[in-house]
């Protein structure tokens, strides 16, 4: 079985590269500390993990990319449709999609999004750090 465990991006970020042309990894980027904790738990158990990215759809964590401002507030349709494909072609070869979050700050274009895409079979809702477990890939 092929997992990955998926969140939502922060607004909370590495402000010393704002004005720079850096490229950089989510870790290196999003400083808030339900999003680092997250980070850092699947780091430490070695699983395959993603940031959702208002601006750059599904972030993973070896690929780089600018500082940005994207509030998801201001998702157009058309931005919101390329997010939906970004994320059905980034994770459609996995098995099982855990996504974690924080109910009560959930925002409403997560929710939308994960209704939307093809591969909500595959969407497993996890509230709990303690719930991103190292499952062996068969």
């Amino acid at each position: 079985m092929k997992n990955i465990y998926v969140t939502h991006c922060s607004a909370k970020k590495n402000n010393s590269l704002k004005y720079s042309d850096k490229k950089v990894t989510p870790n290196e980027l999003y400083n808030a500390t339900p999003t680092k904790r997250f980070m850092k738990r699947c780091m430490n158990y070695n699983v395959k993990w993603a940031i959702f990215s208002d601006k750059y759809g599904v972030w993973f964590p070896y690929e780089k990319h600018g500082w940005y401002e994207k509030n998801p507030n201001t998702v157009s349709s058309t931005e919101f449709d390329n997010l939906v494909k970004i994320f059905e072609m980034k994770l459609k070869d996995y098995d099982n999609i855990y996504f974690y979050y924080n109910p009560g700050r959930f925002h409403s274009l997560y929710k939308k999004l994960l209704s939307k895409v093809n591969l909500k079979e595959k969407i497993i809702y996890i509230t709990h750090l303690d719930e991103i477990k190292y499952y062996e890939e068969s």
